[in-house]
């Protein structure tokens, strides 16, 4: 998965607070700027935290011997100051993901790839999902975008119309 997002555009830092493996690049990455930390229950994000701001202390879990992950513990989001500037805002825990206030119409901007080569479509309102010559779906056939990354755009799509049908 690594290769994949980093193909997209993002940056991948592979972190470990236990090795204190890469914390440097990450906090070069989040000096000066405001940083969310989100992502699932017990994953590490306050304890990353705790190492990137050693003067600051968020409350963390042991890890479960059943899962192997940090129990949750943050209940709030709060921001904290990053030695040297800038801010990290620590997030509870998420068990789910959701669109709120979206159309459709503008989800594939939230694709790298896919808003790449959504111009090159036939049509200029493509939704990258039935549409002829879309150029979207080529690359998907191609390999050029890969078909996980699709299939997300595709779930979201189809959750977006669910909801307000």
């Amino acid at each position: 998965m690594h290769d994949l997002y980093e193909t997209v555009g993002y940056t991948m830092i592979e972190t470990s607070v236990v090795q204190k493996k890469n914390i440097d690049k990450l906090v070069s990455l989040l000096n000066h700027k405001v940083s969310v930390f989100s992502g699932n229950s017990g994953v590490g994000k306050s304890s990353l935290i705790n190492t990137i701001c050693p003067d600051f202390y968020q409350k963390t879990g042991a890890i479960s011997d059943y899962h192997l992950k940090g129990k949750h513990t943050t209940t709030y989001a709060e921001m904290i100051e990053i030695p040297g500037g800038g801010y990290i805002i620590d997030t509870p825990g998420i068990k789910g993901f959701g669109m709120v206030n979206m159309e459709r119409k503008e989800i594939y901007h939230f694709f790298p790839e896919i808003f790449r080569l959504a111009a090159s479509c036939q049509y200029h309102n493509c939704l990258h999902i039935e549409e002829p010559k879309c150029a979207v779906k080529q690359a998907v056939e191609l390999g050029t975008i890969h078909v996980s990354r699709y299939n997300s755009y595709l779930s979201i799509m189809e959750d977006l119309q669910l909801k307000y049908r």
